[in-house]
């Protein structure tokens, strides 16, 4: 079995297809599943209660169109196991509660972070104690109670980088969650670096058309089976249908990512010597994410373009640009944003799959009028 990941992003999941006679993968909406023999169900409900991941119950304990979804992302971030949830952040809601069951309800977090995770860890409505600090200062902040160091890189919307491997390594026995959305593992693993979760929001390039919602964490078996019960109690369930277009999105993911982070590429590289931007942000990983901030109104950029979408969100086919400012950071404190480096001038660019001297065209024209 070839371990190429393009190849892996095409057939996991649906490895079974052929033996079922079947080509497109099958889609399940069953809310319920009958069942004559109720002892034999009660044996059933035992065992995901004891951790087992089990379906064909109800379809709040599992689905199998979702269950393929959940075996694909786990395979091409290199885990056995991933947890699939109806949003990015009913994932990282999970993620918190699951620390807090443990007993370990300090978090640890490395600012930016995506807007909403940084509002949730900063104001705790889950239970969770916050400690922000740089990445080189993580191993100090950690305490006995502490269930979870929480990281993003590339950073959303700074697009700056950390050193997963070094991170992990400083924490010990603690969990590392990476927060791989803008890197999916097209470009990184975190796994393989020392993380022991890995989270995405799945909205954004494993679906890759704007068109359904989802978050999913890949994890060891006990973790996952710590995620399943969570699910299960509050109902941050991913519907059947979002399950399959999710993964079938992941069988172009390398094929999008890889275009789409020519094209960025192409993008920072003009907007550093164009006169209206003062900064590019590029990782040195690459990817489909340009932040650049501009010398004039930002909000004049946003409302000037017109093949670019102006839109929060990311990841999909079309180019969207937004103002995180204004958007996805608003809810984050003032002086927690401009201290992790989202200024007023800040705008985040996806590179989608346009040609990209079009795209050039819409975004020279619209940061000339700034």
């Amino acid at each position: 079995m070839t371990s190429a990941l393009s190849t892996r992003a095409v057939h996991a999941g649906r490895d079974d297809l052929a033996d079922l006679g079947l080509h497109a993968v099958p889609l399940d909406f069953s809310t319920t599943y009958p069942a004559r023999d109720s002892a034999e169900e009660a044996r059933r409900i035992d065992e995901f209660a004891a951790g087992g991941n089990v379906t064909g119950i109800y379809g709040r304990i599992g689905n199998p169109t979702v269950e393929r979804f959940e075996q694909a992302l786990a395979e091409l971030e290199g885990f056995e196991h991933a947890v699939a949830f109806a949003s990015g952040m009913a994932a990282v809601s999970a993620c918190l509660l699951s620390a807090v069951s443990q007993g370990k309800r300090h978090i640890v977090g490395v600012r930016p972070l995506y807007g909403c995770t940084d509002h949730l860890l900063t104001t705790g409505l889950l239970g969770t104690e916050v400690t922000w600090t740089a990445p080189e200062d993580v191993a100090e902040a950690v305490r006995p109670d502490t269930g979870l160091v929480f990281v993003e890189t590339p950073a959303n919307p700074t697009l700056s980088e950390l050193d997963i491997a070094a991170l992990t390594a400083a924490c010990g026995d603690v969990p590392v969650l990476v927060d791989n959305t803008f890197a999916t593992p097209v470009l990184q693993r975190p796994g393989r670096l020392g993380a022991r979760m890995v989270l995405h929001s799945a909205t954004k390039f494993l679906g890759g058309h704007g068109d359904v919602m989802g978050g999913i964490v890949a994890c060891d078996a006990e973790e996952a089976a710590r995620l399943r019960s969570l699910r299960f109690a509050t109902g941050g369930v991913l519907h059947p249908l979002a399950g399959y277009l999710l993964l079938r999105g992941l069988s172009t993911l390398p094929l999008r990512v890889k275009a789409a982070s020519e094209t960025a590429a192409v993008l920072a590289s003009r907007l550093a010597s164009h006169p209206s931007v003062s900064a590019v942000h590029y990782p040195k990983l690459g990817g489909p994410l340009v932040a650049f901030e501009v010398t004039g109104d930002p909000h004049a950029v946003i409302g000037a373009v017109r093949l670019i979408t102006p839109a929060v969100s990311l990841g999909s086919v079309d180019t969207l640009i937004q103002h995180p400012a204004s958007l996805t950071h608003r809810i984050v404190a003032e002086d927690d944003r401009t201290g992790s480096g989202i200024t007023h001038g800040l705008l985040r660019l996806s590179a989608g799959l346009e040609d990209v001297e079009d795209l050039w065209l819409d975004l020279d024209q619209a940061l000339k009028g700034c």
